[in-house]
């Protein structure tokens, strides 16, 4: 039996028409059941995605305003002098509130010990014969120096400015032109951290505040290069430190001297609580609920994918809700509406109502007005509850996001199945009308040599 690549070559019927036609009419009603539930799918998909990336943004903002120590932090607003800046000024929330005036009248500073006049006459000289050592304290830190013999006095303030184990001395050499002075300073300030030096070998005298034998060395501190504390006046109260750093004077802040007053100046610390962050997270607060707003009412409207849908009425309802409950242990306000906020006719947040604003709720009662959201009970531990009831993993919608996919998936499935089942029929198709092709083909063939045949014959239209 003959063979035909294309249906209806033999017979010469449009047979491959009449093949894609009965293909195309049990296909295209399918493809187009596909189509439609996969738009259906995705579109719910999409905004289900933007429903829960508005409700994530809000909750970050709902976690900020959950913690109560937002609403402790204190700022300080630093004036200066108009001669430059007197102090450096921090604070934490532990800072008393208040407003201060500070003066700066003394400097910290470390000793200063300089070489009697003719000990030395040139930083050339050798200054002792025998391997000797050098040790150096202030305070409570120290520290030893090995001379070598035969060392001058650069070899010793070389070795001295280099030492690993220096806590901060520097040794310096003056030529006066007639002789050479020895200067060391201790950065080691505080009143009584003096720098002391002292030697195993008296041929280190000259170079020692206390000499070998135990009297004075050669080295002096006059009496206004004595270590000394700093002095500052906050508000006619004197406070002194060993170092330029002054911590918990004011409690719960730190104060660093810059520069001393000149002529009693001062500088100006106010410390408050943070008004401009508070009100600048209650402006995130108010337009991350009504991004949410806005987006669900998108989703929910006439003809919209999630028209009707239960989980969106739900979740605007259960909003709502919280955000015009009450909150116990707020003090006089009872409310989000008490502290300055109200609700338009659109169901949307603004930051103003007629009874007062939201700094004037600050301005009655801080903490309270803290309280409205971070107290246990309170709108933001509400709002936290309710988010985790939609956006967590186990949230309603990212349920229904995963079996939205699962329903995606299992479509995939059912359009591989009915590719197949196409196929098949494609197949038995072809094989049913390959076999007509070929009877027709074989008919037309036996009624061309029968024609032929007769047309042989007398009386029928042949030879006489």
């Amino acid at each position: 039996m003959p063979l035909f690549t294309s249906a209806g070559v033999g017979s010469g019927l449009d047979l491959e028409s009449i093949i894609s036609s009965t293909l195309q009419a049990t296909n295209q009603p399918k493809q187009a059941q596909f189509q439609k539930l996969e738009s259906r799918y995705e579109t719910e998909l999409s905004a289900l995605g933007a429903v829960k990336s508005a409700l994530s943004k809000f909750d970050d903002v709902i976690t900020k305003l959950s913690d109560s120590d937002l609403f402790d932090k204190r700022v300080a607003q630093l004036k200066q002098p108009e001669s430059g800046d007197l102090i450096r000024f921090s604070s934490n929330d532990d800072s008393t509130g208040g407003s201060f005036e500070v003066e700066v009248q003394q400097l910290a500073e470390g000793s200063r010990a300089v070489s009697a006049d003719g000990t030395f006459t040139s930083a050339d000289q050798e200054i002792t014969t025998a391997d000797s050592t050098l040790s150096f304290s202030a305070g409570d830190k120290s520290f030893d120096l090995n001379i070598a013999a035969n060392s001058t006095l650069e070899d010793i303030r070389q070795q001295i400015n280099d030492s690993a184990d220096n806590f901060g001395v520097t040794a310096n050499i003056i030529n006066t032109g007639t002789e050479a002075k020895l200067v060391l300073t201790s950065n080691e300030s505080g009143a009584g951290n003096d720098l002391v030096v002292t030697n195993n070998n008296a041929e280190l005298d000259g170079l020692s505040t206390q000499a070998f034998d135990g009297s004075a060395g050669g080295m002096a501190i006059a009496a206004e290069d004595m270590a000394k504390d700093a002095r500052i006046v906050i508000d006619g109260i004197t406070a002194t430190s060993s170092s330029n750093t002054f911590t918990d004077v004011i409690q719960g802040s730190t104060i660093t001297a810059i520069k001393e007053s000149e002529n009693n100046e001062t500088a100006q610390v106010n410390i408050q609580r943070d008004r401009e962050g508070v009100n600048k997270l209650i402006d995130e607060f108010v337009s991350a609920y009504n991004g949410v707003v806005s987006i669900m009412d998108q989703a929910t409207a006439t003809n919209a994918v999630l028209q009707a849908d239960s989980t969106m009425r739900g979740l605007q309802n259960q909003m709502v809700n919280v955000l015009t409950s009450n909150v116990e242990g707020a003090g006089d306000f009872e409310s989000l509406f008490d502290i300055g906020l109200s609700l338009n006719k659109d169901g949307k947040l603004e930051k103003n109502n007629i009874i007062r604003s939201v700094n004037e709720a600050m301005d009655q009662d801080f903490n309270a007005f803290g309280k409205i959201f971070s107290n246990e009970g309170g709108i933001a531990s509400r709002f936290e509850s309710l988010m985790n009831n939609y956006i967590e993993s186990d949230g309603a919608i990212t349920f229904r996001e995963k079996s939205l996919n699962e329903s995606l998936d299992r479509l995939e499935d059912d359009r591989l199945d009915h590719q197949y089942r196409m196929e098949q029929l494609e197949g038995r198709l072809r094989e049913k009308y390959s076999g007509l092709d070929v009877m027709l083909a074989q008919m037309q063939s036996t009624q061309n040599y029968l024609s032929s045949q007769l047309g042989n014959l007398p009386g029928f239209g042949g030879k006489d």
